[in-house]
């Protein structure tokens, strides 16, 4: 544009030189001369005023010109005051994030079909979250969280916990393959120790017994009979010893809920847990291998925890779409969070844009503001030749009719 200005510019000069010597040929040419003249002058009263913006003109350090290399610092207080008079006062702010629905905005984001910036912002998330777990101390974090479980577990009543959730299996019959697991683990346990318990029985026979041979026959005895009986209690679901098992647990379900003593018995078990050296190098090495393991997975890339963040973050979207109420109170925090930023920070933000621009040297704020105005402003040179022009010929046409 610069270039088009420059060259009407030049047409008008030549067009004037060359009307000029053509006057006495016939009165058309001095409506064009006049023309050309007055187009002239109007094409560099303006290049002189949009030149001395931005530098002197052909370098000549004319009073009131390079206007905005000599007031650099002047504009970006300027500047800095109108962004905090006009956008950063909290009414504005407020005003602005009224018309807003940031969480149905997030919600939107959060929703749509897989992006790149979704995947940066689960890599991203998952990162952070593998280098917290890295800088901080892994045996004081350990720790912590060992004593806020335990704080926790001190406040639980165990005891009617247990009764109830033992109540609700019997019922359910849930039970029953405990209580078969326990009867088989019984019979491979007798299997496993026969021995012991021959020479138990050996040990308690008198003398007569032992001499006769008799205490081998009442070991084998006692061996087949505990075999047989265990069998027939697992083969049978309605074998008496099972009922007796049942009602010691249904009476042990009743008095873990109703019996003082044996609420507090269990009390007394729990805090010794809770107390014991081992429960917490056992809970330390848990928590050691969880850390590890979330490190880990955080930074596989194929691992499934980017999938779940992105499954998490997909849930959290619908819910930021579809819960007024959710929105309500997302978007009403966003609008104090902006109105506190504004009034609390709004000068040193202001200050910032300010200290940049003074931080600029003149040809970077020149080449700036030029770049971003400099076409608009050879339009106005354009125009200032051809509005020049047309009133050069319209007082030369006043003054041949008069």
């Amino acid at each position: 544009m610069r270039i088009t200005a420059t060259l009407m510019l030049v047409a008008m000069a030549g067009i004037f030189i060359v009307t000029h010597r053509l006057l006495d040929l016939h009165p058309a040419w001095g409506y064009v001369n006049a023309f050309a003249e007055a187009a002239m002058v109007g094409g560099l009263a303006d290049w002189f005023a949009v030149t001395a913006l931005f530098r002197h003109p052909l370098g000549l350090p004319i009073p009131h010109t390079a206007i905005i290399p000599e007031n650099k610092d002047r504009i970006a207080d300027t500047m800095a005051q109108f962004l905090r008079t006009n956008f950063l006062t909290p009414q504005v702010v407020a005003r602005r994030m009224q018309g807003m629905n940031v969480a149905q905005a997030a919600g939107d984001f959060l929703v749509a079909p897989g992006t790149d910036t979704r995947s940066r912002i689960t890599g991203g998330a998952a990162e952070l979250m593998a280098e917290v777990l890295e800088s901080l101390d892994p045996d004081r974090l350990g720790i912590q969280v060992r004593t806020g479980l335990a704080s926790q577990a001190t406040k639980i009543d165990v005891a009617p916990l247990l009764g109830r959730m033992l109540e609700g299996a019997i019922t359910d019959k849930r039970h029953m393959p405990l209580m078969d697991g326990f009867i088989r683990w019984t019979g491979l346990t007798l299997e496993d120790n026969e021995e012991m318990v021959r020479d138990i029985i050996h040990q308690r026979a008198n003398a007569v017994l032992r001499w006769t041979g008799l205490d081998e026959r009442i070991s084998g005895s006692v061996l087949d009979g505990l075999y047989r009986l265990l069998a027939e209690v697992l083969v049978d679901p309605e074998h008496p010893l099972r009922g007796k098992i049942e009602e010691g647990l249904e009476k042990l379900a009743s008095d873990l809920q109703t019996d003082p003593k044996t609420r507090e018995r269990v009390e007394e078990i729990k805090r010794d847990l809770l107390e014991n050296p081992a429960v917490a190098e056992w809970w330390m090495g848990v928590w050691e291998r969880i850390r590890l393991s979330l490190i880990r997975r955080a930074r596989d890339p194929n691992s499934a925890l980017g999938g779940e963040m992105r499954k998490g973050l997909a849930e959290l979207g619908k819910a930021l779409q579809h819960d007024p109420r959710l929105q309500r109170q997302i978007n009403l925090f966003a609008r104090r969070t902006a109105v506190g930023i504004a009034t609390r920070y709004g000068e040193q933000i202001v200050q910032l844009v300010s200290e940049t621009v003074r931080r600029w040297d003149a040809t970077t704020v020149t080449d700036r503001i030029e770049g971003a105005v400099g076409r608009d402003l050879q339009f106005i040179r354009i125009n200032g030749t051809l509005v020049g022009g047309l009133v050069g010929l319209t007082i030369h046409a006043v003054i041949s009719l008069t």
